[in-house]
C-alpha cells in the first residue's frame, strides 16, 4: 500500500511520542530459554500494557504491537495530549515489567504527531524531525545501561 504523500507532508497536530524498548532482550531470551518468535511472559505483557495505555490515553500505536510474536518495542503517538500528562502510566509500566524481571527503557517527547501507523520501521522511528529526535535519545540511554524513562529535555527518572 503507498501512500500519496510522505508523512512530514500529512497533516501534523501536537502530541506526545513514546518509544518503549525492551533492554537486553535478545540475552534475556537466550539466558531464559525463551522462543523469541512467540509471546512470553515478558513480550506478552508488554503488548497488553502497551494496548491498555494506548486505549487509556487515546493513542495511537505507529510501530510495534504484534500479538502473535509478542512486542518488544513501540511507537505510540498521543495527539493533543503533554508528556506531563503520561509520565505516571509510564511509570507503572515500568514498575510491571521490572516486577516480572524484565528492563525497559522508555523515552518521551512532545512534538507534531501523524497518530496514524507507520508503514515500515524506518518511518515509524525516523518519519518526523520529533520521532528521529526520541529515537535518537532512547538509543542514547540504552547505550549507557537502559532502564530509565526520560523526557526530552529533562534529566533520565
Amino acid at each position: 500500500m503507498k501512500r500519496s504523500k510522505h508523512l512530514t507532508e500529512a497533516r501534523l497536530v501536537p502530541g506526545t511520542i513514546v518509544m518503549i524498548d525492551l533492554d537486553d532482550f535478545e540475552q534475556v531470551t537466550q539466558t531464559l530459554g525463551l522462543d523469541e518468535y512467540k509471546p512470553n511472559f515478558a513480550t506478552g505483557e508488554l503488548t497488553n500494557l502497551i494496548e491498555s495505555f494506548a486505549n487509556k490515553k487515546r493513542g495511537v500505536i505507529i510501530h510495534g504491537l504484534d500479538r502473535e510474536r509478542g512486542t518488544e518495542e513501540a511507537v505510540i503517538e498521543i495527539p493533543y495530549t503533554s508528556p506531563e500528562e503520561v509520565i505516571k502510566d509510564l511509570e507503572e509500566i515500568m514498575e510491571k515489567l521490572s516486577s516480572i524481571g524484565v528492563k525497559a527503557t522508555i523515552a518521551v517527547a512532545e512534538g507534531m504527531v501523524s497518530a496514524r501507523p507507520a508503514l515500515n520501521p524506518k518511518e515509524a522511528f525516523k518519519g518526523t524531525p520529533w520521532r528521529h529526535a526520541v529515537y535518537k535519545m532512547l538509543r542514547k540511554i540504552k547505550r549507557r545501561g537502559g532502564g530509565r524513562l526520560i523526557v526530552l529535555g529533562e534529566h533520565p527518572v
